[in-house]
């Protein structure tokens, strides 16, 4: 009876949790087609193509904000897994002056508001000359997104530890073979998950955007989120389904190539 008190429980939270995922996406797909929709009516009142005709007349110029947002999220998520990789090695495996510094300075963007962070980096780079250029936007947004890549992997990495490493070493393996044939394999679902979240966070990236990129920049945030702010929820909902579609898609290659890694390195940890 216990058993089947705790099944019942559990069903009903998933279910609780799978609905205010679909129900919000849900209304966002209506909101494409509708041109009205007053409170308290449960159905929309007008559907309209409107706002889908007007996006579609824009196809060209957006395209190229979606490669540029892609292009640019996606080298900061890898930039910040090198980084992490790099950096949680040295945490977990090494014992050097300053350490605890370096550990509590890779946690210091969360702890720093976000308008006071990007006003105190548009200072420097204007007298850096990376104002108002993409290079200046991809370091801006790995600031961002390297602590979540390094408590990440510092996590994966505490798990996988070193051994098969000194294994390794121990049979004649090269530092750069050993970790390359034992411990990265092990470690690709967590680089995935640090990659992922990098590249979320640097796509979801508005004020920092603006901010250092000065509208020279333009990503799909910096196109989206005013139509959010004007109350135009129709071409809004679109951008928002257009986001979450390509997120999907990014994520859905990241996963093939995690995937494609390992069985092609399966087996092969101790390879010439």
């Amino acid at each position: 009876m216990k058993k089947k008190n705790n099944k019942f429980v559990t069903n009903f939270i998933i279910s609780i949790l799978v609905l205010s995922i679909l129900v919000p996406m849900i209304t966002i797909l209506i909101w494409v087609f509708t041109e009205r929709w007053a409170w308290p009516d449960l159905v929309p009142q007008v559907f309209s193509t409107r706002a889908l005709r007007e996006v579609l007349m824009r196809k060209e110029e957006l395209a190229k904000v979606f490669v540029s947002s892609i292009a640019i999220s996606t080298v900061v998520a890898f930039c910040s897994a090198a980084i992490g990789i790099m950096t949680a090695r040295a945490l977990v495996f090494y014992e050097f002056a300053g350490k605890k510094i370096i550990s509590f300075l890779t946690i210091l963007p969360f702890m720093v508001p976000g308008t006071v962070f990007a006003m105190g980096v548009q200072i420097t780079f204007i007298k850096l000359g990376l104002n108002n250029t993409v290079v200046g936007v991809i370091i801006a947004h790995l600031i961002c997104s390297l602590p979540y890549a390094v408590r990440l992997l510092m996590d994966g990495t505490r798990a996988v530890g070193n051994r098969l490493e000194e294994q390794a070493r121990v049979l004649g393996a090269s530092p750069f073979t050993a970790f390359f044939r034992t411990s990265l394999p092990m470690l690709v679902p967590v680089i995935l998950s640090a990659v992922s979240m990098s590249y979320i966070v640097s796509f979801s990236q508005y004020f920092l955007t603006l901010m250092i990129g000065g509208g020279n920049v333009k990503t799909f945030t910096i196109v989206m989120v005013p139509y959010l702010q004007s109350g135009n929820r129709n071409i809004a909902c679109i951008y928002s389904v257009i986001f979450l579609a390509i997120t999907l898609v990014v994520f859905g290659i990241f996963d093939w190539i995690a995937k494609r890694f390992m069985r092609n390195s399966s087996g092969d940890y101790y390879g010439g």
